[in-house]
């Protein structure tokens, strides 16, 4: 009976031991633009698009909750310099309000890696697993360009 319950300890250490490498993974990056915002106005449907991208960059790889202060004034200073100050308001109030690590959302701080991680700095592993993650995206983005010609 001893031996039993030492096997299914130890299997259940496996089985734990797995999910917690798997579960530091970096998901590959994704954005939807300007979540749950208009990615730009009736002139221009995409006007502030690139700075929303910018900031899903961000917010995909986490970081401390001071990276994550740093991001939402870059998103708010990046659609201001496009003459857009109301806007760049009401998307860095949206942003500070809707995107705390701790929201079982898509867009939350940190999305890039599984849910409750939370404000931490990013390890030289996990880093490297960001730089993996935007190579794969250029070769990605490289093939694409390559079949359209």
């Amino acid at each position: 009976m001893k031996l039993r319950s030492a096997i299914h300890i130890a299997l259940c250490s496996v089985a734990l031991s797995n999910n917690i490498t798997s579960a530091s993974e970096l998901t590959p990056f994704t954005t939807d633009g300007c979540s749950m915002f208009p990615n730009g106005d009736s002139a221009n449907k995409v006007k502030w698009m690139r700075c929303c991208t910018q900031h899903d960059y961000a917010y995909w790889k986490g970081g401390t909750e001071d990276d994550r202060f740093r991001a939402d004034e870059a998103l708010k200073q990046c659609v201001a310099d496009l003459g857009e100050s109301e806007i760049s308001m009401l998307m860095h109030l949206g942003v500070r309000l809707g995107g705390e690590p701790y929201f079982p959302t898509w867009y939350r701080w940190g999305y890039g890696w599984p849910y409750l991680r939370g404000y931490q700095s990013l390890s030289e592993k996990e880093n490297e697993q960001v730089m993996q993650r935007m190579i794969e995206l250029q070769q990605l983005i490289n093939e694409f360009i390559e079949s359209e010609n």
